[in-house]
C-alpha cells in the first residue's frame, strides 16, 4: 500500500529520559532476533500441516500460483520479497487494479477473503522472519517504488527497523477494506487512512521495547475475536498494553522488593548474631523476603502505589509506601505470633521482626527514590561548593509564590545543566539564612552589588510580586546598573494566567503574544 510523500506530525518525540538506554539497545535487539528466529521456526514445523491445507485450497479454487511474493523496502532500505497466500484471481486485471483493495474488490476470490479476513494469508510471511528479512512486530513493508517517494526523514526513521507481520497500525486498521468503500476509495485512504498509519509507524520505532511487542502480538489475535474486531483499542493500551503493564507495574518491583527485603534481613540477621543467638536460615529468610514483597506487593497495587513513576512522586506517595511496609510488618507479626503458638515456627523476638520492617523501609524508599537521592546529594554537594556551580549562576529576587515557580523553573531537565541557584534575596530579616525550595536565602535586595560580584552572578530573576513602584524601580535600577540579565516571573505568571484563563479564540492569544513583544 502507498505511503504519504508529505512529512507528518508525530505525536511524540524520541525519549530522552533514559540515559542508559544505547547501552539496553544492543541486547534488545538480540533478544528480539532471537524471539523471533524460535518462534518463526516452531510455527512453521507446526503448522506445515496446516499451511499444506491451505495451500491445496487455493490451488484447488483457482489456477495460479499458491503463493504472492512482491518486492518490499526492508531495514536499511535494502529490498527484499515478502511471501503471502494468493487470494486473487490469477487474471492480468488483478495486476492492473489499484495496489490497495476496497470493500467488494472483485479481483478477490471467495476463498481469499477469508484468507484475508482471518490474517491466514500473512502467515508465509514466517519464512521472512526466519531468514532475517522481517519480524513479528514492526512496520509493515511498502512496495520499493512507492516507499522511494517517502518523505526522507519518514523514510529513514521507519526503515530503521525489520519491517514486521503486525504493527500497531496492522491493529487499529485491521478491517481497513471494510473503511474503504465507494469508487473514490484511494482519496479516502490517502487523505485520513495513510497519515495515521504512518504515525503510528513511528510512534512504534521510536518507543517499541520487547514488551511492547509482546502486547501487540496479543492484540493482534484479540482483534481476530468477533467481540473485540468491531471494537477500536485506545493508543494508551495498544503501546502499554496488559502484558507490559503487568510486568512493569508489579513483577519488576516484586523482584526489587523482594531483593532488598533480603538484604535487609541479611544485614538485620548479621547484626543481631553479634549480640546473641539466632537461628533464622537461610531457607526462613527467603520465605521472609517473598512474604514481604508479595504482601508489599498487593497493598502497594490496592493504594495505586504500583503506578506511580517515583522520579515524580510527590510527599504523600511516600507516605504510602511508609503505611504499607507498617501494615505488612504488622501483618508478618501477628503471623509469627500465631505460628509460635501452635508451634509451627521457632520463636523470634518481636523486636527483630520490627527491625527487619524498618530496615526493608528504607531499602524500599531509597530504591524509589533512587535518582532523587543522588541528585538531591549532588545539588547539596555543589551547593555547599559555589566555586563548583555549573551553567550560569542565578540569583533570585523574592521567596514568594513566584520565587517557587521560578526555582521550579530552574530545576526541569532542560534548564538544570544551563543554569544554577546561588540563592534567594529577600528583605524580611526573618527569612535570613532559611531554606527555601532547595536554595538559602543569603542576603537583602541592599546586597545585592555585593553578591552578584562575589558570586559571578549573570541572571537575576525578579519574583517579587506586589513591590511598591519606588521600590521596584530602585531594585531594577541596581540590576541595570550590575549590567547583569533580568527576568520578570511577574511577567511570565501574567501570560500563563492568561492563556489557561482566556476563552477567546486563538486569533485573540496571538494577538497577545504580539503585542508583548
Amino acid at each position: 500500500m502507498e505511503r504519504a510523500t508529505q512529512p507528518l506530525p508525530i505525536s511524540s518525540t524520541p525519549s530522552t529520559a533514559n540515559s542508559s538506554e544505547w547501552i539496553f539497545q544492543p541486547l534488545n535487539g538480540l533478544v528480539k532476533r532471537a524471539f523471533d528466529i524460535t518462534t518463526s521456526l516452531i510455527g512453521i514445523i507446526l503448522l506445515s500441516p496446516f499451511l499444506a491445507a491451505i495451500a491445496f485450497l487455493i490451488k484447488r479454487e483457482s489456477p495460479g500460483p499458491i503463493f504472492y511474493g512482491g518486492w518490499r523496502m526492508g531495514k536499511g532500505e535494502k529490498p527484499f520479497r515478502i511471501w503471502k497466500f494468493r487470494t486473487m484471481y490469477e487474471a492480468p486485471s488483478s495486476y492492473a487494479g489499484p495496489s490497495v483493495t476496497a470493500t467488494g474488490d472483485v479481483r478477490i476470490t471467495p476463498f481469499g477473503h477469508w484468507l484475508r479476513d482471518t490474517k491466514v494469508n500473512e502467515l508465509p510471511q514466517l519464512w521472512n522472519v526466519l531468514m532475517g528479512d522481517m519480524s513479528f512486530v514492526g512496520p509493515r513493508p511498502e512496495d520499493v517504488d512507492i516507499a522511494a517517494k517517502w518523505d526522507a526523514e519518514a523514510r529513514r526513521e521507519i526503515l530503521s527497523v525489520r519491517p514486521g507481520i503486525t504493527s500497531p497500525a496492522s491493529i487499529v486498521y485491521h478491517d481497513e477494506e471494510r473503511l474503504l468503500k465507494g469508487t473514490d476509495f484511494m482519496t479516502t485512504y490517502y487523505q485520513q487512512i495513510l497519515p495515521d498509519k504512518m504515525r503510528l509507524d513511528r510512534i512504534y520505532v521510536r518507543h517499541h521495547t520487547l514488551l511492547s511487542d509482546l502486547d501487540i502480538i496479543f492484540w493482534t489475535l484479540a482483534v481476530l475475536l468477533p467481540r473485540l474486531a468491531s471494537t477500536r483499542i485506545p493508543e494508551g493500551n495498544l503501546f502499554g498494553g496488559p502484558i507490559s503493564r503487568f510486568v512493569r507495574f508489579n513483577i519488576s518491583w516484586l523482584l526489587i522488593d523482594f531483593l532488598v527485603a533480603l538484604l535487609g534481613i541479611a544485614l538485620v540477621g548479621i547484626i543481631w548474631r553479634s549480640a546473641g543467638p539466632l537461628e533464622l536460615g537461610l531457607g526462613r529468610a527467603i520465605i521472609l523476603a517473598v512474604v514481604l514483597a508479595a504482601s508489599f506487593g498487593i497493598i502497594n497495587t490496592a493504594m495505586g502505589l504500583n503506578r506511580v513513576v517515583w522520579s515524580r512522586a510527590v510527599p504523600e506517595d511516600m507516605f504510602g509506601i511508609v503505611f504499607s511496609t507498617g501494615v505488612v510488618t504488622a501483618i508478618i507479626s501477628i503471623v509469627q505470633v500465631t505460628a509460635q503458638r501452635v508451634n509451627l515456627l521457632p520463636p523470634l523476638p518481636s523486636e527483630l521482626i520490627f527491625t527487619i520492617g524498618l530496615v526493608v523501609l528504607i531499602g524500599v524508599v531509597a530504591a524509589r527514590y533512587r535518582w532523587r537521592l543522588l541528585t538531591g546529594f549532588a545539588s547539596f554537594w555543589l551547593s555547599r561548593r559555589n566555586s563548583f556551580a555549573v551553567g550560569e549562576r542565578v540569583l533570585i529576587l523574592g521567596s514568594g509564590d513566584e520565587s517557587q515557580f521560578a526555582t521550579w523553573l530552574l530545576q526541569r531537565d532542560i534548564f538544570q545543566r544551563a543554569f544554577t541557584v546561588i540563592g534567594i534575596v529577600d528583605d524580611d530579616p526573618r527569612k535570613q539564612g532559611l531554606r527555601f525550595d532547595g536554595s538559602w536565602v543569603i542576603g537583602t535586595s541592599a546586597d545585592l552589588a555585593m553578591l552578584v560580584k562575589k558570586h559571578d552572578v549573570g541572571l537575576v530573576m525578579f519574583a517579587v510580586p506586589g513591590l511598591n513602584p519606588e521600590e521596584h524601580k530602585r531594585v531594577m535600577r541596581s540590576c541595570i546598573n550590575l549590567n547583569v540579565r533580568i527576568l520578570l516571573i511577574s511577567d511570565m505568571m501574567r501570560a500563563l494566567q492568561f492563556w489557561l484563563t482566556n476563552t477567546g479564540k486563538v486569533e485573540e492569544k496571538l494577538n497577545f503574544v504580539v503585542e508583548k513583544e
